[in-house]
């Protein structure tokens, strides 16, 4: 039996759309998922991994079964959690990526991801130790923290003020080694004063 190609091509076109209901829930859901976010981000903040799905919950204004509709494990609403803090780098620097002192901005990005990334080593650490592997699971969204990253070093370099044999790989190692020392000793003036010979290390000889 031949289909007739003009009903067949009517009958694809011809697409379910969600209605207003369903949009609404769809929005809902979104809200719930990142209060629950930036609950869980707060809360492990004060309490590490220790920090009870309940809290989370309470903090977000949901019920612990949204939160695990949301995130299924303690792991994955952890894994999420660094992937936002991650997110956030991404956006600074992109944002700093249009600024008049490339200079300005590649130090300022840098001094910035350190004050972040410190939050982030003793999360990704413990997680770690407890058998979940987040630096395999977050490679995708790493390697555009390092190409934005690499926009910046490139603009800075271009004007003058980062020496032009620094390269991304070298920026990254300092800033993780920057990161560990931070989170084990604070916003401490000893770490602040490490930082500024790092960066005067980056800047060319006067």
């Amino acid at each position: 039996m031949r289909r007739d190609p003009d009903a067949t091509k009517s009958a694809m076109a011809v697409e379910p759309r969600p209605n207003e209901g369903e949009r609404r829930l769809r929005a809902d859901a979104q809200r719930n998922h990142d209060r629950i976010l930036a609950a869980a981000d707060a809360v492990l903040a004060v309490e590490g991994l220790s920090a009870p799905i309940d809290e989370v919950a309470l903090r977000a204004g949901v019920g612990v079964g949204t939160v695990y509709r949301h995130f299924p494990t303690r792991e994955t609403l952890y894994e999420a959690v660094v992937v936002a803090r991650i997110e956030r780098l991404i956006a600074d620097a992109l944002a700093r990526a249009t600024a008049v002192d490339a200079g300005d901005a590649f130090f300022g990005f840098l001094s910035s991801m350190v004050e972040q990334g410190a939050q982030n080593v003793a999360l990704v650490d413990a997680l770690s130790r407890a058998g979940y592997d987040v630096k395999a699971a977050n490679a995708h969204v790493k390697a555009r923290l390092v190409g934005a990253l690499a926009e910046l070093l490139a603009r800075a370099q271009g004007a003058g003020a980062v020496r032009t044999d620094v390269t991304t790989e070298d920026v990254v190692g300092l800033m993780a080694a920057s990161c560990i020392m931070t989170d084990r000793e604070g916003g401490t003036a000893a770490a602040r004063r490490r930082l500024e010979i790092i960066f005067d290390g980056l800047r060319p000889p006067s």
